[in-house]
Order: structure tokens, then C-alpha cells, then sequence
């Protein structure tokens, strides 16, 4: 039995580990899993890599080495066709940064297809943002930032000019990373940079709704937005972006917020070409999928943020990491069953709250309470250590608790031999 996972993210990487270890290692299944990138990152991560708290040279799964341990394949590509009929992925050729190809057009045939593919930001169709804006959306994108922000820096700080960045998006990424801007500017003075000081630093988080993170409680938002105040960050809320430029952002009341760099971290959607593999899609993109999280094809399951799975309450499963944990421990179970001829079992949810990261400053959020039978908030280092030891548990679906462990305590030595930020 060939099982084909397409996508190597927070839940594709579980997912292809689980089955390497069980149905892989035993010669049940024939395991593959395909990315468009050699490497990974937990995607949560992304703004921490744009700014140079975390390196993503160390910090990065290597697939080839990962699936040699785990007794999976790895094919490098990206999926850009699905022949249902034959039971084929297609997969666009591989070229340089030249365009010089390195490998052909591919075809990879499966039994069961697991299409975990992320998602993407979504400008809206929002005039100049994909020409004027930078996106947190893959590894390559947050190096991209990171490049540019430390050029800002170097410029701003010779010339003595403001230091400036404008955020759409006042979800967790648009807020961690504003904060984690002001916690590299701090560290940066450190490493030789004596005029970069902030309070030439501007940051602007820039939300169309009336509050910042609105998929989490009026508490966490509000204490969000006081941490950020404090900080210095200036936050727009019920604030439309109509255009974005060289120079900045215009929104809906005609009004500028100019900045030297623009980032757009509003809204997601499915990449584009999930549309075109003739399964059914939502108005953004995103693969219909029934209770056990199969789509209309048998064949074919959908996890992570590129599904539409939805809740007895009426709404989807939020694209979150913790979901595409869930689904992956879940989708691991079934195709196990499908290979014992057992029935499959519905994914069921469960919320095990949100938590938001303010650099080193703070972490706040709220957690479910089996106990008290709804969530409590929390706030400061406890919600800072809960914060960190989500990402603790992503590295032990994928490694296990030793490596786990041992990845740890080689992170404390590297904090004292390496800089507190990447500086290149």
C-alpha cells in the first residue's frame, strides 16, 4: 500500500513520523511524503525567524535525514496536479534560483493521498500588497524579512533615521511579531549598532476589526494591546487597508501610515492551486472534508489549515497548530485501521485554548480547564513557560522526548557560545 502526505508542516511531519514508525517500519505501507522544501520550521515560529530570535539553520528539520531515521521516503517537489483516474500526484519540476531544471516532471502514485499543504496569507485582492508587502506565509519568506529588517536597522542606524515597520493584521502573528521587532531593536544596540535606539522605532499593528486577536477572548485582546502600547507600538483598530505602496499603507478613510517596511499578516486562505484538483473547495480555498476528514474521494484526506472540517457548532475547525496536531494523531489512527480492514472513527476537537507570545517580554492566553469545565486566563512567565513547551511537544511528536530533551539542553549551550540573535 503506497500512503502519499503532501506537506511536511505542523501536522504533515507528526503524521508521516507516526506512520514511518508503525505502518512504515513494520512493511505495512510503502510511507512518502512530499514538501516543496528540503527543510523544516514550526510555522508559529515564522516571525521569530524574521526577526533573528531563533536561527533557522539550527532550528530546522532536515527531511532526507528525518525520513532515513523514521523509515519513510522524502520527494522534493511541489504538487501542481492530481489525476484521481490513475491515482497519481504530479509534480512540478525542480529548478534553480536560475531556472536551470534539476529535476523533470514527476508522478507519484498512491493508495491513500494526505493533503496537508498550510495555508496562505490572504491580501483580499487588495491593490499593491503583493507587490509592496512582505508575507510570513514559508521559511524562505521569514529570511526574506529578516534580510530586510537588518538592513533597515544598519541604514537607521548610521543615518540616525526613524525605524519604521507597518503590520496588517492584528492576529497572533501580527501582534508576536511586533513585539518580537522591538525585542531585536534591544538586542541589537548590544551587538554594535550604538544609535539604533528605540524610541526612533516605530512599529504599526493595523486591524479592520474593532480589536486586535479577535478570534480569542475581549481579555487577552485587551491585555494584549496594553502590553503593546507599553512597548510603543501604535495599534489601529476598525482600520481597512484599501492600497498599499512604496511608501506605505492607505486605508478606506483616505488616511497614510507610511513605513520603510510593509508586512501583511491578515487573514488565510488555501493555496490557489488546491482549486484546481477537482475536489470541492470553500470561498477560500480550503478542501471539504466530512467528519472522519476524508473529502468527496475516498482516497483522499485533508488536514490542517488547507481543510474545511466542521464543528457540531455549526462553525470549521480553526486553522491553528494544535488542530493540525489533533488531526494528524487522528489521521495516523485511521489509516493504521484502514490497513487492519477496521472502521474509520470521526475526528472529534478539542480546544485546549490559545496562547500569544510578546517576545520575551510576556506571553499571554487562555487555557481549558477540564476541571472548571471552561477556560481561565493566564499571563507572564507561567504563560511564557506554557508557551514554549507547546513547541516542546511539536519537537517530541517528531523526535521523541530524549532527542527532545537533548535538543534542549544543546539550545542552552548554544546561548552561551552563539549570539542572542542572528546577525546575518
Amino acid at each position: 500500500m503506497n500512503i502519499v502526505i503532501v506537506g511536511g508542516g505542523a501536522g504533515g511531519l507528526p503524521l508521516v513520523t507516526k506512520l514511518g514508525k508503525t505502518l512504515g517500519k513494520r512493511g505495512k505501507a510503502n510511507i512518502t511524503l512530499v514538501d516543496a522544501s528540503p527543510s523544516h520550521i514550526w510555522k508559529p515560529r515564522f516571525h521569530e525567524v524574521a526577526t533573528g530570535a531563533i536561527d533557522s539553520d539550527l532550528d530546522a528539520v532536515d527531511y532526507r535525514a528525518h525520513a532515513y531515521q523514521n523509515h519513510y521516503n522524502f520527494s522534493k517537489g511541489r504538487m501542481s496536479g492530481l489525476d484521481r483516474d490513475k491515482k497519481d500526484i504530479i509534480l512540478e519540476p525542480v529548478t534553480t534560483s536560475t531556472g536551470k531544471e534539476i529535476l523533470p516532471e514527476r508522478r507519484i502514485p498512491y493508495d491513500y493521498l494526505v493533503i496537508t499543504v498550510g495555508s496562505l496569507g490572504n491580501d483580499f485582492n487588495t491593490a499593491g500588497v503583493r507587490d509592496h508587502c512582505l508575507f510570513l506565509d514559508t521559511r524562505e519568506q521569514a529570511d526574506r524579512f529578516h534580510e530586510r529588517f537588518l538592513n533597515h536597522c544598519s541604514s537607521a542606524d548610521y543615518y540616525h533615521d526613524p525605524l519604521s515597520v507597518a503590520i496588517v493584521g492584528g492576529g497572533a502573528t501580527g501582534v508576536e511579531l511586533a513585539a518580537e521587532i522591538h525585542h531585536a531593536v534591544g538586542l541589537l544596540k548590544l551587538y554594535g549598532l550604538k544609535a539604533l535606539d528605540r524610541s526612533r522605532l516605530q512599529v504599526h499593528v493595523i486591524e479592520a476589526g474593532p480589536r486586535l486577536l479577535p478570534a480569542l477572548s475581549e481579555q487577552i485582546a485587551s491585555a494584549a494591546q496594553a502590553e503593546l502600547e507599553n512597548m510603543g507600538v501604535k495599534v489601529h483598530t476598525a482600520t481597512m487597508v484599501k492600497e498599499a505602496d512604496e511608501q506605505g499603507f492607505i486605508t478606506g478613510d483616505g488616511e497614510r501610515i507610511d513605513a520603510a517596511l510593509l508586512v501583511w499578516a491578515a487573514g488565510i486562505k488555501a493555496p490557489d492551486v488546491v482549486g484546481q484538483w477537482g475536489l470541492q473547495v470553500n470561498r477560500i480555498n480550503q478542501l471539504v472534508v466530512d467528519p472522519n476528514l476524508q473529502t468527496a474521494d475516498a482516497a483522499i484526506f485533508a488536514m490542517g489549515d488547507c481543510c474545511a472540517c466542521e464543528l457540531a457548532a455549526g462553525k470549521n475547525v480553526p486553522p491553528r497548530a494544535q488542530s493540525a496536531q489533533q488531526m494528524a494523531k487522528h489521521t495516523a489512527k485511521n489509516l493504521q485501521r484502514i490497513v487492519k480492514g477496521q472502521p474509520l472513527k470521526p475526528f472529534s476537537y478539542r480546544d485546549h485554548g490559545s496562547l500569544v507570545s510578546l517576545s520575551e517580554y510576556s506571553a499571554l492566553g487562555n487555557l481549558m480547564g477540564s476541571m472548571r469545565g471552561g477556560s481561565f486566563f493566564i499571563e507572564g512567565w507561567m504563560a511564557r513557560i506554557m508557551y514554549v513547551s507547546l513547541y516542546r511537544l511539536h519537537q517530541a511528536a517528531i523526535y521523541g522526548w530524549l532527542r527532545t530533551v537533548m535538543l534542549l539542553m544543546a539550545g542552552r549551550f548554544n546561548r552561551l557560545l552563539r549570539p542572542r540573535l542572528k546577525l546575518h
